[in-house]
């Protein structure tokens, strides 16, 4: 192909928005003429790259706008520290199945299990799906609604909790709630019902939530609409955190 042609294609692919396609031009065409690849495998491979590439953009973007606490995925967990739990469970979530049936997934068990760690690499298979997301702790979550309502911004906050597909709740019962606060949360849960997944993590154990919502009905409530769609895992191996510190050759502990 001339030096013309090149200039011309890439003239016209940034024309169209396709900066890969304009900037690759020259290594596409080389790779091309390598395989002696035909003009329709060479269309599908020039449009392949920039889909991905485009892919990879958004996903980038969607990750730095997130609130993720980090990047950890699925297959940086370390299943062996944690032999009872269910890995098939987490297999089956990871094909995002929840998803799509907009139903919630709730992560139990004691600080350090890595709770958190699955919620997030739960997070980012979605996200890599295509899925809208958004991490929050709930102190964080409340505390944002309670300075939207100050300033007359409740229903437009709230909304922000309610476009992603998938909102991730963390450290639920860490911190007690007021009924003020949990009235809040209950309007999040009530409003994403059936429309939106959640994923949590909490420390409690859901016979334990009247306390962290300060007034029992409305913690049944809550949890009524949480549940009625809802995998549930129970994590009640050791802390990754102290795992090094229990070590036999580690620190020992006072």
């Amino acid at each position: 192909m001339s030096q013309l042609t090149s200039t011309r294609i890439r003239t016209t692919a940034a024309k169209l928005g396709l900066p890969h396609i304009a900037d690759q031009i020259d290594i596409l065409l080389r790779r091309a003429e390598d395989t002696k690849m035909g003009y329709l495998d060479f269309l599908d491979l020039a449009l392949e790259e920039e889909l991905g590439e485009r892919d990879g953009r958004r996903f980038r973007t969607a990750l730095k706008l997130s609130g993720l606490p980090h990047h950890k995925t699925l297959d940086d967990f370390e299943f062996a520290f944690q032999p009872e739990l269910d890995t098939r469970k987490i297999r089956d979530l990871a094909t995002l199945s929840f998803v799509d049936a907009k139903s919630n997934t709730a992560l139990l068990g004691p600080p350090g299990v890595g709770k958190t760690h699955l919620a997030v690499g739960l997070a980012i298979a979605a996200c890599k799906a295509g899925y809208s997301i958004y991490f929050t702790t709930l102190d964080d979550l409340v505390r944002k609604l309670k300075e939207a309502e100050r300033a007359n911004r409740f229903a437009r906050q709230l909304q922000a909790y309610l476009r992603p597909a998938v909102l991730v709740v963390d450290e639920v019962g860490y911190l007690p709630l007021d009924r003020a606060e949990a009235n809040m949360f209950f309007q999040l849960v009530s409003r994403r019902y059936e429309r939106g997944s959640i994923i949590l993590t909490s420390n409690k154990a859901f016979s334990e939530w009247g306390a962290v919502f300060s007034d029992d009905v409305l913690a049944t409530a809550i949890l009524d609409r949480l549940l009625h769609h809802c995998a549930v895992l129970s994590i009640n191996g050791p802390s990754y955190r102290l795992k090094d510190r229990l070590a036999p050759d580690g620190p020992t502990m006072s």
